[in-house]
């Protein structure tokens, strides 16, 4: 298992670097709709990276990481309301936020399903979803996989059309853009 809990300095300083810019355009997009003060959750959060490219987009909304390791999430944005946590068990009400946020952390998850009707119990209605991670489909995103797995990951990665699927059955109305080896999902319940 990668020991994320001593690899918070690191992701901290060098973690933005694997974020391409039309990820980070398309994030901009996916939060332009969202009023001030709307409730942003970054799922596996790590230091919150995610977080901080959408804060400098809007400052104005209301952000909350969440992540199971404590010593990435010490390095998390002081802005940023910090939970040490599970996407499988988030620990919110019912539909607490407008939108969620998962930057590589949905192949980490160790119950993809479950954590899916976390993510759809915490949003609100005609609440989004943002996930970036690598694509199954491709030969990097299968090296990647092969490597986390052998490190003792949980390694869910998928290939873009299964995810699709897996969300849609969720109720989500899913658009997806292809980056090469990688992919974001812009999601709508």
């Amino acid at each position: 298992m990668i020991p994320f809990n001593y690899l918070g300095y690191f992701f901290k300083h060098f973690g933005s670097v694997i974020y391409p810019k039309e990820v980070l355009d398309e994030l901009c997009i996916f939060l332009e709709p969202l009023h001030n003060e709307a409730s942003v959750l970054d799922v596996g959060a790590g230091t919150g990276v995610m977080s901080e490219f959408a804060h400098r987009r809007n400052s104005k909304l209301k952000y909350v990481a969440i992540d199971p390791a404590e010593g990435m999430l010490k390095y998390a944005p002081n802005y940023a309301e910090v939970h040490v946590g599970t996407a499988e068990a988030l620990p919110f009400e019912d539909d607490s936020f407008e939108a969620i946020l998962m930057g590589e952390s949905l192949h980490h998850f160790y119950d993809p399903d479950a954590a899916m009707k976390e993510v759809v119990r915490v949003l609100k209605k005609d609440g989004k979803l943002f996930i970036y991670d690598f694509d199954l489909g491709t030969f990097r995103g299968k090296a990647i996989c092969t490597m986390e797995k052998l490190l003792g990951e949980p390694g869910h990665f998928y290939e873009v059309d299964a995810l699709k699927k897996m969300l849609e059955g969720y109720g989500f109305r899913v658009e997806v853009s292809k980056h090469k080896w990688r992919y974001t999902v812009s999601a709508n319940l």
